[in-house]
């Protein structure tokens, strides 16, 4: 994953970016400490993506329910979720149930796309006939 940092100084009239990369079992350090404002930053990039920053004063989810599982921007994480929530109009309060499927995931195992048709076609019989008459004319 790429981390992205956008700072601006207004009091400098200058702006910095700072990139790096990190994967989801190698914590980054939390920029909280020197700038304020990445606090909400970091809470939102650990929920939806899972990074952690070390040395995080409050790192907990921000957009998320507190018992929610996984994290749902990164790909791995199934389009359908795995809790549906609902309000159940006969108990009078929402539930939380494991999603049921109505019909399997499917599994494309094509490649692309595009290999499905063949590689070459041949020339209609048309263009044939008109190429061999420009070499008759061509000697």
């Amino acid at each position: 994953l790429q981390i992205v940092y956008n700072l601006l100084s207004l009091r400098f009239n200058s702006r910095i970016r700072v990139k790096t990369y990190t994967d989801e079992l190698t914590p980054l350090d939390s920029a909280v400490s020197v700038h304020k404002a990445a606090n909400w930053y970091e809470r939102e990039v650990w929920d939806m993506y899972g990074v952690f920053f070390a040395n995080h004063p409050d790192l907990r989810r921000i957009l998320t329910d507190y018992g929610f599982e996984g994290h749902p921007f990164r790909k791995d994480f199934p389009l359908s979720g795995y809790v549906e929530v609902r309000y159940d109009d006969e108990v009078k309060r929402v539930v939380a149930e494991p999603v049921e499927l109505s019909q399997e995931f499917r599994k494309f195992d094509l490649n692309s796309p595009w290999e499905a048709f063949p590689a070459y076609r041949p020339a209609p019989e048309t263009l044939k006939i008109e190429a061999g008459a420009k070499k008759e004319e061509a000697k």
